[in-house]
């Protein structure tokens, strides 16, 4: 097959997007590549085609699970085998994983880069038939980019195991310096870069200062038709502004990651059916939207960086038709974004003792945990050792620097069960065990393979199709597991910190300072041009794109500077045009003030007595009582 014949076939289209087709055909041709496309560019193609085209699998690493998830499903839904290796999986789970992708079919392998700190991971790709390494969000390995995550400074160890193996690096948001040190950082063979323009001509940039930020935004969704997002900073925000909307007559729902993962896809679903028409969120919202209709994507409170915002207000207007990115701001916006600012760095005492807490939270001793998955509620914890939150989120971030720990985000992995035993000593157990034959043989029946790997189950199907409860099913399974049958592991749907190493005492502590005020700069670098975005004069769009380097664009024209602009021009000239009309008028006679404006053939009555008077205080123009005249 061709890769046009490959899109055909599993995509439905007849041809590639902008850029596509170049990054495509410089991966076949094995050369590193980094290509750099906007949201909504169709990134994930760039690595899926030319993965399918080739034989063997594809190791895809990407920091965010949800994502994977999706991605693993839309690949499933298209007959691909993929599979994905994240946070909250059992041992033995990852390991028939990795044996799947070794001895199996499997075309695709998602792993978190968190993943690549294992060496039993790191031994199993050893052995598999890779054809092409793609890492996606890759600004994330850059240590000047905004998001920078310490665990993808492993994914360069790949590169040791399959030399000749060609990487991929994609991502929506990188300077020129985060581009090089991209290429740096995994260690390209030489520079190659594939950028599309960041430019979104059909994207109408609008920054409103704005006091009654409610008012303001109940206005604009009643201005502009369509779906929407509403980005708002926490999670109480989110469910009082979808109230605010509901009440107004607006279909609105509310998201944010403290929302159990089933009812966070419910709430997307709808709102992708178009049942819903505005998303109030945090910030959790967004990655792997695929809407294409949405009409605008609003923020009531300043963004972490350009680059975020850049990600966030881009998913509006993906079917390229006229959209908005509106930022609500005011003074006090400023002042709250420094004083996060200010608690964002931790000193490395209070790094210290966050470590420690989390040690005794656990209940670990020194020199144990190394490997160890564990559920983590980090309100709890917080609340437990009365620690400030934002200050404890940015300690735990300094821990993964320096490999101590990994924080994941939070996943919903749902129930999962495997048969350990052989099929004689199964039926053994069923003939000498009768009680339990029914749900045994439901359990086999409802599920394939389930010798071969852990399945995803559903304990309420299970308690349909048995005519037992949900905790009856539970409790069997338990039984089960406990006659050594077979392996039961719960829902889950928490963050987790995974223990790199062991724990250490306070002595053999290292958390390097030198990173910490090197983050510190470059962060209030960042802040200091998402202020100059809100404040300055200029197209909004041109100094997004000269943000990221684009040098060569223009101005917009559709912005609200632009259109500021263009207002300003158009009343200079109807102004010009007004006071050659009155000196034309009065070249040769006086005339009343109200006969003036009469005769006057452009613009409305305030503007010509505005020019009157801007004649009047600049001399050009005399009035003696009710006459006027030059």
């Amino acid at each position: 097959m061709t890769i046009h014949q490959i899109l055909q076939t599993y995509w439905g289209f007849s041809s590639f997007r902008s850029l596509q087709e170049e990054v495509i055909q410089s991966v076949l041709d094995g050369r590193d590549t980094l290509a750099l496309m906007p949201t909504g560019g169709g990134k994930s193609v760039c690595f899926q085609v030319p993965a399918l085209l080739k034989p063997g699998i594809c190791i895809v690493v990407s920091p965010l699970i949800a994502l994977m998830k999706d991605q693993v499903e839309n690949l499933k839904s298209k007959g691909i085998k993929a599979i994905a290796i994240i946070s909250g999986m059992g041992k033995r789970e990852v390991d028939i994983a990795l044996d799947n992708c070794i001895y199996g079919d499997i075309k695709f392998l998602y792993l978190s880069p968190e993943r690549l700190l294992s060496d039993l991971v790191r031994e199993r790709i050893r052995h598999m038939k890779v054809n092409l390494i793609a890492v996606d969000e890759a600004h994330c390995i850059a240590q000047w980019g905004y998001d920078f995550r310490p665990p993808y400074m492993h994914i360069a160890d790949l590169r040791e195991i399959h030399p000749d193996i060609p990487v991929l690096a994609l991502t929506a948001t990188a300077t020129a310096d985060v581009a090089q040190d991209i290429q740096k950082q995994l260690r390209f063979k030489t520079d190659n870069i594939f950028r599309k323009s960041f430019e979104r001509k059909n994207l109408g940039y609008v920054v409103v200062s704005e006091e009654n930020k409610l008012g303001k935004l109940l206005s604009i969704a009643r201005k502009i038709a369509g779906s929407g997002i509403i980005y708002v900073r926490n999670r109480r925000q989110t469910q009082e502004i979808a109230r605010q909307l509901g009440l107004q007559g607006i279909s609105a729902d509310y998201y944010h990651a403290g929302i159990d993962t089933p009812s966070r896809t419910q709430k997307q679903l709808r709102w992708k059916q178009g049942l819903t028409r505005i998303m109030v969120a945090t910030n959790a919202f967004g990655m792997g939207i695929d809407k294409p209709d949405v009409r605008f994507v609003i923020h009531l409170d300043l963004p972490e960086s350009l680059e975020a915002y850049y990600q966030e207000a881009g998913r509006a207007g993906r079917d390229e038709k006229k959209a908005f990115a509106i930022l609500l701001f005011n003074a006090s916006d400023e002042h709250l974004l420094l004083k996060r600012f200010e608690e964002s760095f931790p000193t490395v005492e209070e790094i210290k003792q966050v470590y420690h807490a989390l040690g005794n939270y656990f209940q670990l001793a020194i020199g144990a945990g190394e490997g160890l998955s564990l559920e983590f509620d980090i309100a709890e914890f917080c609340a437990r050792f009365q620690l400030e939150a934002i200050k404890t989120i940015n300690a735990l971030k300094f821990l993964e620097r320096d490999e101590y720990i990994v924080l994941s985000e939070t996943v919903f992995l749902p129930s999962r069960v495997q048969f350990v035993c052989g099929h004689e000593a199964l039926y053994h157990f069923q003939v000498e065990q009768p009680a339990y034959d029914q749900f045994i043989k439901t359990l086999l029946r409802s599920y394939g393979g389930i010798f071969d790997q852990y399945v995803a189950i559903k304990e309420s199907d299970l308690a349909k199709r048995t005519g037992l409860s949900r905790p009856e099913v539970i409790s069997t399974l338990q039984k089960l597991q406990g006659f050594q049958l077979l392996q039961y592991i719960p829902q889950t749907d928490k963050p987790h910190i995974e223990w790199i190493k062991a724990r250490v005492d306070f002595s053999h502590l290292f958390i390097n300072g030198r990173h910490i005020a090197e983050r510190q700069q470059v962060t209030k670098t960042q802040l200091e041009c998402l202020l100059g975005y809100v404040k300055k004069p200029v197209c909004r769009s041109l100094q997004l794109l000269r943000y990221f380097d684009d040098h060569d664009s223009r101005k917009c024209g559709v912005c609200d500077v632009c259109l500021d602009e263009k207002r300003a021009r158009k009343h200079e000239i109807i102004a010009t045009e007004i006071s050659r009309e009155i000196f034309d008028l009065l070249s040769s006679r006086r005339m009343l003030l109200s006969d003036l404006i009469t005769s006057l053939s452009v613009g409305d009555e305030a503007m010509k007595l505005a020019v009157v008077r801007e004649l009047i205080d600049a001399g050009k123009l005399k009035s003696d009582a009710d006459w006027y005249f030059l």
